[in-house]
This record gives structure tokens, C-alpha cells and sequence, in this order.
């Protein structure tokens, strides 16, 4: 169930033998919002001679791509396949190239395409996305350091802390971990820790990973 996808939109350039590329990455989440994207960079970029896209949607398990009239299988795939590679969904990537007037050759473009894509995902921030739960402990003071102790082995994200009359924890945990932990907590502390679990969903673990 877990998934990686980009944080935000990104743009790169370089160029390759007169040829500038211009490589963009965005999120989206439906195929509507692909085709949009896309739709808006030919918009922005209207003298240039290709567009080449290629995007990967979780919803139905959808991947499209388009040479934009370069030779076949020599831009579309070359950038899907670097999307795919990177275990990319919910993105979209269009690289637009000005043509320099002088011809690259198949090898050249793969390389070319390939290369913008790869730019253009490494300047994009990768999210590593988990099912999860969000957890909410409430306890004595005197079980805080005992809890803190236990809670690295969960590779948890800890959101926020409050501390009042009693210790107030709120966690985001993987869903295949968290009955696990809920068990531990409540052995060390002897039932004394109030637990509230909300519904699943979907998080970033990508700082905890790192």
C-alpha cells in the first residue's frame, strides 16, 4: 500500500547540442488534472517543437506517455521509464524541447529525455507515502520516559507534545505497526496510558526513513 510521489511542482532546464530542455514535474491525481497540466505548459511554451509528457496515476493503475512527434519510443518512454524506475505515482512530467537545429539521433534523444526527467525528479522532493493511523496517548508524567524510550522501535512520527496537567503525545503510525505498540504501551505502563486512534489514511515517512 505504500507509495512514492513528489511534495511539489519543479522545473529544470538544460541544454544538449543547441537544444534547450525544459523539464516540469507536477502532482496530480486524476487523469483530468494530468491532461490540464499538460495542456498548460503547451500553453506556456507554444514556439517550441515537442512536448513530451508522461504520467503515472494510482486511481485505476493508469500510466500514459507521448512522443509529441518525436521519433517512437524515443522521449515518451525514456521518461516514463525513469518515473517508473524512481517508483513514482500521482506525477507528471513534461519535458518541452526548442529545437537547436541540429539532430541528435535516437540514442541522443534517450539519453536527452532521459536525463531532464531525471533532473527534474531529483529536484522534485520525494515523499514516501504509508498507511497510517493517527495515535493520541495521554499519560502520567512519570510513564513519559518510559514511553519515549519505547517509541524509536516504531519508527513514529511524533506531530506534537503537550504537556499540562498530564502528557498529551499525538503520533502518526503505520497501520501494520500500530496494534503492536498500542500492546506494548499498554504492558509498560500497566493500562495507565489513554489511547485514541484515528481513521487510516495516508502519511509522509520520509524524514522518519531517512
Amino acid at each position: 500500500m505504500d507509495y512514492f510521489t513528489i511534495a511539489d511542482f519543479a522545473e529544470t532546464t538544460f541544454t544538449e547540442k543547441r537544444s534547450e530542455f525544459i523539464g516540469y514535474l507536477a502532482p496530480v491525481t486524476t487523469n483530468d488534472e494530468a491532461v490540464a497540466f499538460i495542456n498548460e505548459i503547451k500553453a506556456d511554451h507554444r514556439k517550441a517543437k515537442h512536448h513530451v509528457y508522461a504520467y503515472i496515476l494510482r486511481d485505476s493503475n493508469i500510466s500514459r506517455y507521448s512522443d509529441d512527434g518525436e521519433p517512437q519510443g524515443t522521449a515518451g518512454v525514456p521518461v516514463l521509464d525513469v518515473l517508473q524506475k524512481r517508483g513514482l505515482t500521482d506525477v507528471c512530467c513534461v519535458v518541452v524541447r526548442y529545437f537547436g537545429g541540429i539532430l541528435l539521433g535516437g540514442g541522443g534523444l534517450v539519453r536527452a529525455y532521459s536525463h531532464s526527467a531525471a533532473l527534474t525528479c531529483e529536484a522534485a522532493g520525494i515523499l514516501h507515502m504509508c498507511e497510517s493511523c493517527p495515535l493520541t496517548l495521554r499519560m502520567d508524567y512519570t510513564l513519559y520516559g518510559k514511553v519515549t524510550h519505547c517509541l524509536p522501535q516504531y519508527r513514529v512520527i511524533e506531530n506534537s507534545s503537550d504537556f499540562a496537567d498530564d502528557v498529551t503525545l499525538r503520533l502518526t503510525v503505520r497501520t501494520e505497526m500500530i496494534d503492536r505498540l498500542m500492546q506494548d504501551l499498554t504492558e509498560l505502563s500497566a493500562g495507565r496510558i489513554q489511547m485514541e486512534k484515528g481513521p487510516v489514511g495516508f502519511a509522509d515517512f520520509s524524514s522518519v526513513d531517512s
